[in-house]
């Protein structure tokens, strides 16, 4: 006998039940589908990111860049006839080296064939009727000087002015619709900005590197400091590359390579260009008038310090001092005196010495400015109207032994009053006032501030001292160090002295 077992029918609630359960399901798996795909979608993705903060087009690459500016970029070759061993600008001091690459000729030393000395160096075309800029060391003495372009075209170019200064020099070569480079705005420029310099190293051939804006405002005081104000970049530049192109990301010319830092000669990451607006300034008026012509006021300045502010009795470091006032100088007619700290000039605070300097350098001459300086602990305005700067010239003379006295015991020296024989023979005006330094004791007060034989200290604490017996009495000033303003090498200066009893 066979047992049947009955089929089993769900009843119409179970059945229920069963499909609210599956659709539920369903509904929270394609609601977890939903949520997932909303949050990949909301994670950058890393590389494209990267890849567009890099360049416009999202690729790793300047070509676009490169393409636009090797053409207006040119190589310079000079020549000049060896009438005497010449010095070149730069090139005998050990740690900066100027750019100035030599070819190697078969007889002489480098560069010298048949008593011709050969040349190398780089420019940039600016405007499109050929005029080029460069360094003025490439070209210095030039007899002949040959624009080789990457397309391979060589034109013979013409000086039309050259400012040692600010070592630019302006050429000429008669084409048009050449390739150009635009001037960018130079101060505009921030460290950390990525910069290719472009120009023929060694003449190996156009070669471009990378780096950044590595500081502004740099000063290396190869020239007198005067109109100095470097971009300093880690873009590898060497010898040959100076006048060539310092350009950013957008191809526009922001520097002129001028100088690099380095105790062998080659590339160490430390390099300077000459700002885009320096240059334009300088090719504009050697352009219109074949010279630059810049302000002067007449003072001799210096960092204020931390010990000097103290000295003066200042809250805080900002501004310039002045320590000579040259006579008869706008500076003089304005009013100004030495122990004066410059805190503005035309309304904007003075930074530091260099960046004072070239505000002045930049203005025409007959321009009145605006000063504000600090006397006394109180602020006084003075008007001044710069005239034209003029080279000083070079003092040959060296300081003379001078028979000691006593008097400067708390100081660590021995000292003579100046007499006017004295002072002539240090390149001193004959009525100046003060005392030369003899002996210098090595462990007193003065030797540790940096005063050595031959010195003249004209002022102790904003006191003249004429004799051994008034430094004494200038010495008293308690709970800060003494103020002293010697001269050396025909260059006033300021130093602190924590004198001893």
């Amino acid at each position: 006998m066979t047992i049947m077992q009955p089929a089993i029918c769900p009843s119409s609630a179970t059945v229920r039940a069963i499909t609210i359960f599956w659709t539920l399901f369903i509904v929270s798996l394609i609601a977890g589908c939903n949520r997932s795909a909303v949050a990949d979608s909301s994670v950058p993705d890393s590389t494209a990111s990267m890849a567009s903060q890099a360049s416009p087009s999202g690729q790793y690459s300047y070509a676009d860049t490169v393409s636009r500016v090797s053409p207006a970029v040119v190589t310079i070759r000079s020549e000049r006839r060896m009438r005497a061993p010449q010095q070149f600008p730069f090139g005998q001091d050990p740690f900066l080296r100027e750019f100035f690459g030599r070819g190697r000729g078969p007889q002489g030393g480098p560069g010298e064939q048949g008593g011709v000395r050969r040349g190398l160096g780089s420019g940039v075309m600016v405007k499109s009727e050929g005029v080029c800029l460069t360094n003025h060391h490439v070209i210095d003495g030039a007899e002949e000087i040959i624009v080789e372009f990457s397309d391979g075209r060589t034109l013979k170019a013409k000086l039309v002015g050259s400012d040692a200064p600010s070592d630019l020099a302006v050429l000429k070569v008669e084409a048009a619709k050449l390739p150009v480079l635009s001037l960018g705005n130079s101060d505009g420029v921030r460290v950390g900005d990525v910069v290719l310099a472009v120009g023929n190293p060694l003449g190996v051939g156009q070669t471009v590197t990378m780096g950044i804006i590595s500081a502004k405002g740099r000063t290396t005081g190869l020239s007198d400091g005067s109109f100095e104000d470097f971009l300093q970049t880690d873009a590898a530049i060497n010898q040959g590359n100076s006048g060539g192109a310092l350009v950013n990301t957008a191809g526009e010319l922001i520097g002129i390579n001028s100088q690099i830092l380095s105790p062998s000669g080659g590339n160490i990451g430390i390099g300077f260009a000459i700002p885009s607006n320096m240059a334009r300034s300088v090719m504009d008026q050697l352009v219109s008038s074949g010279k630059v012509r810049r302000g002067q006021i007449g003072i001799g300045i210096q960092p204020v310090t931390q010990e000097i502010a103290s000295g003066l009795g200042l809250k805080d470091t900002r501004g310039v001092l002045v320590n000579s006032v040259t006579r008869g100088s706008p500076a003089e007619t304005a009013g100004v005196k030495r122990g004066d700290v410059i805190v503005s000039f035309n309304g904007k605070a003075v930074e530091n010495g260099n960046a004072f300097r070239n505000n002045v350098a930049s203005s025409d001459p007959g321009t009145e400015v605006n000063l504000t300086v600090l006397r006394d602990g109180r602020e006084q305005q003075l008007r001044a109207r710069l005239r034209e700067f003029n080279s000083p010239e070079q003092r040959g003379d060296s300081p003379t032994s001078a028979q000691p006295e006593t008097g400067g015991g708390q100081l660590g020296v021995s000292v003579q009053s100046l007499t006017p024989e004295i002072a002539g023979r240090l390149g001193l005006p004959s009525d100046t006032q003060g005392l030369v330094v003899g002996e210098v004791n090595p462990s007193g007060a003065a030797a540790e501030a940096g005063i050595a034989r031959g010195d003249v200290i004209l002022e102790v604490n904003g006191q003249i001292v004429r004799s051994a017996a008034e430094v004494a009495p200038a010495l008293k000033r308690k709970n800060s160090p003494a103020l002293l303003l010697i001269s050396r090498g025909g260059q006033n200066r300021y130093l602190t002295v924590n004198s001893r009893p």
